[in-house]
């Protein structure tokens, strides 16, 4: 037996490691004390750690995926050419490949639960500020919806176009501008101020257009990257909602909330216009399934210019629905409800709620 654990001694201590990895999950999601003392020393390594990936001009993580998936299937074909020829030695080879492919794929995994899924059991933007997502009446529904609209009449002119109508604001100027736009938001709620950097573009946006996805935070390298190929006019608050996640802030509808508040009120004109149309979006969504008569007294006052924006919005997305998708998203729900977020994918709803309590 001590020669059996000599010969893997490698292995073994590697799934110790990991073991320990997981304890340190466990324990940060025993409590909101706890993840709150994880994501405290986590945010801090993941702060750090961001200021060498983001020495790259490009999106580092995207390619770190590459690499593990190539490493992956070289570590596969390696393994099948050991045991091919290991005659006399295929237990022993086969022991140590398979669990040393299972300690990677659980490395990266731990290591994804520790970087970021204690963050949901930690204090988030609701804990923190006091703003409460409440149950709403129809009626304030609609108010909030002609709020937004009322914000779109007013900038959807502000901003360039192009012959067609739609918003022509080059990507350059918005991830230019993307440092400033939690600017005047963090001065009503300081726990959101942070020295932001300018997110990363997807190189392969469109593929990950193809899985529904317009951008993510990574943990792993701190980096926030957004997909570069959708229409342009919600990239200024898809930038928002990812640096909101690096701001710590886990739940995907609190970050929705922060994206369109921090956008409405920077300085912004592309950011503003932005965070109205997808504040709308979410808004009238809602309306139209409390009350079909306040929803078509109200939005008949949507500006052509939105209504372009949004007729492209939907074009662009319809062409991605099928498989990849259906797949993509049971399997982002599947992650967020093993997170403690009951609701799944569907918490992407109730941003409303939070949307008519602070509006």
């Amino acid at each position: 037996m001590r020669a059996f654990f000599k010969r893997h001694l490698f292995v073994h201590i590697w799934a110790l490691g990991v073991l320990a990895l997981f304890a340190v999950y466990w324990y940060g999601a025993s409590s909101p004390a706890a993840a709150n003392a994880v994501t405290g020393v986590t945010q801090c390594v993941k702060d750090g750690w961001a200021r060498l990936w983001y020495l790259f001009p490009f999106s580092v993580v995207e390619w770190f995926y590459v690499a593990f998936i190539l490493g992956v299937l070289v570590w596969l074909a390696v393994l099948f050419h050991r045991l091919r020829t290991g005659r006399g030695r295929r237990g022993r080879i086969a022991y140590g490949g398979v669990l040393g492919l299972a300690c990677l794929c659980l490395t990266a995994w731990g290591l994804y639960c520790v970087g970021w899924g204690v963050n949901y059991y930690a204090d988030g933007f609701q804990e923190k500020s006091g703003v409460r997502a409440q149950p709403v009446t129809a009626e304030a529904l609609e108010r909030v919806t002609a709020l937004f609209i009322a914000g779109l009449q007013e900038t959807a002119d502000q901003v360039p176009r192009d012959g067609d109508g739609l918003f022509a604001v080059p990507r350059d100027e918005i991830f230019a501008a993307s440092t400033s736009v939690y600017d005047n938001l963090s001065r009503r709620f300081p726990f959101l101020e942070r020295e932001d950097r300018v997110p990363k573009r997807m190189f392969f946006s469109r593929l990950f257009s193809a899985m529904n996805f317009t951008g993510f935070y990574s943990p792993y390298t701190g980096e926030s990257s957004l997909n570069v190929d959708s229409p342009v006019c919600l990239l200024p608050a898809n930038i928002a909602h990812e640096l909101a996640h690096q701001r710590g802030i886990a739940s995907e509808q609190e970050c929705n909330f922060l994206a369109i508040a921090a956008a409405t009120s920077s300085d912004d004109p592309a950011y503003q216009y932005s965070g109205y149309l997808m504040g709308y979006i979410h808004l009238s969504n809602a309306l139209y399934r409390a009350d079909q008569d306040r929803w078509r007294a109200v939005t008949a006052g949507l500006p052509e210019p939105a209504r372009a924006d949004l007729r492209c919005h939907s074009a662009y997305w319809a062409q991605f629905e099928g498989p990849a998708a259906t797949v993509s998203k049971a399997i982002y729900d599947s992650s967020l409800k093993s997170y403690g977020q009951t609701d799944g994918i569907q918490s992407y709803g109730t941003v409303v709620d939070l949307l008519v309590a602070y509006y």
